[in-house]
């Protein structure tokens, strides 16, 4: 592999790891975690015994292992923190969106669900104050053409006048306004329709998957995925009069009509009313192959991509911050830092919203992905067949009988933690391994990618 400069330590590190005798050994575990930044230590064994008469059929213990430990996972959703584990869930809410859009009898989604009304739409949020973009025009309102990674993008044109409070209010306020605009959506399909709102579950189910993505402006919105079906969700088709017209028309007033109110501080901030901004992008999902840019695979991509991102385009941090000190330490952006720093002078004025321990998500406290019951699978379902697949792999190997075919196994362990990360020298073997699987998952997947082309929503 080619190496980076590296100072004396890292060097000295990594000569000692490629020289271990049990170099070899550690690699396995390494790539069976995937490259993990931050595998997680475990110290201890199981036994595999027969249930009637107490043999030993397979035994296992990590004296044995380069260090005395077995390494596992961080399962870390967040690709600063962790790229490997990020891309396993990316993968996995790639699979659970898709799976609610074109079928999938391994998860227990029928194919019909994709003749079901389906959108895709974005959420923004308001103005808070102008800042620096790049406009179809190409000049900003700062009279300048900025390149595509300048730094002052999404930042205030006028500091001093932008609105700090409302941007992280707004933030902080934004998945209970993604609550609300659902039970909008449920009574404006029911006023379409003229069915009573308590008997509409009766025959329309609402579903949907969303994430959360934050603009360069260090606001949130959101892009979702909206499906009508029939009372019992994804296995059942909607009546005939749901339309993808009647969806569309119904998420426009909704998304108007919902609003919450944020009450004044103590401190003098005004009463404010939370609601969506006025760039609302709502498009029809088509079917792969039919020519139309958004297809299916498209949506699932985009959804995995946002997925497994925070704040940190905006510059802030990755996780909480103790003190107002950590920001010197920390070298956060100007723009970046007053929206933190609101969230620590606002704390103690909203009480039980905990914007100071929300601070790094710059006030944002909800799931960054997330999607109602009847969608389709859910992502630990996913995660109990993966583990599964590899159980059955090593159990076959071993020779040893399905646990679910032949209860005649009986499993003992016992596991204490041990730590969690890597020495400089494994961090660079690990990220090696990382990007060769990256790579090739990319490769895997670059035909059903596509692009969406919301750059002007998003921006």
């Amino acid at each position: 592999m080619t190496l980076p400069a590296l100072d004396e330590a890292t060097l000295a590190d990594l000569v000692k790891v490629a020289s271990a005798p049990d170099h070899e050994r550690w690699l396995r575990q390494i790539r069976a975690t995937g490259g993990c930044s931050a595998p997680i230590r475990l110290r201890g064994w199981s036994k595999i015994l027969d249930r009637t008469t107490r043999q030993v059929l397979h035994t296992y213990a990590t004296d044995t292992e380069p260090g005395g430990v077995l390494r596992l996972a961080c399962g870390n959703r967040r690709a600063s923190r962790c790229p490997s584990c990020a891309a396993t869930y990316a993968a996995d809410t790639y699979h659970l969106v898709r799976a609610g859009l074109v079928g999938d009898d391994t998860k227990g989604v029928r194919a019909e669900v994709r003749e079901h009304p389906r959108v895709f739409a974005t959420f923004t949020a308001p103005s808070f104050g102008p800042v620096h973009n790049r406009p179809d025009t190409g000049r900003c309102r700062c009279g300048r053409r900025h390149a595509e990674d300048a730094p002052e993008l999404g930042t205030p044109l006028d500091p001093e006048r932008y609105d700090y409070v409302g941007a992280v209010l707004w933030n902080n306020h934004a998945g209970d306004l993604w609550n609300r605009f659902t039970i909008q959506l449920a009574r404006t399909l029911a006023e379409r329709t003229g069915i009573p709102r308590s008997r509409l579950r009766e025959v329309l189910r609402l579903s949907y998957a969303k994430v959360a993505e934050f603009q360069r402006r260090g606001a949130v919105h959101f892009h979702a995925v909206i499906r009508l079906d029939g009372p019992e969700g994804a296995e059942d088709d909607p009546p005939g009069w749901a339309t993808v017209e009647l969806l569309d028309d119904a998420i426009r007033t909704a998304a108007a009509r919902a609003r919450l109110g944020v009450p004044a501080s103590l401190a003098g901030h005004p009463a404010m009313a939370v609601r969506w901004g006025r760039q609302l992008d709502v498009r029809p999902v088509r079917a792969f192959g039919d020519g139309s840019e958004l297809t299916e695979q498209a949506v699932a991509s985009y959804v995995a991509k946002y997925a497994t991102k925070a704040a940190e385009s905006t510059g802030t941090v990755d996780r909480p911050i103790g003190n107002r000190e950590a920001l010197d330490l920390l070298k956060v952006p100007a723009h970046a830092r007053r929206l933190i720093e609101t969230c620590l002078d606002l704390d103690a004025y909203y009480p039980g919203r905990r914007l100071a321990a929300w601070a790094h998500m710059l006030g944002f406290r909800g799931h960054f992905a997330s999607k109602s019951r009847r969608y389709s699978v859910t992502l630990t379902s996913i995660r109990e067949e993966r583990a599964a697949y590899r159980a059955a792999e090593q159990r076959a190997a071993l020779g040893l009988p399905d646990p679910e075919e032949d209860d005649t196994t009986l499993t003992l362990a016992h596991w204490i933690y041990a730590g969690q990360g890597l020495t400089p020298g494994e961090s660079m073997f690990a990220a090696t391994i990382a990007n060769d699987l990256r790579e090739s998952r990319r490769l895997a997947r670059e035909n059903d990618a596509g692009s969406i082309g919301t750059e002007g929503v998003a921006a």
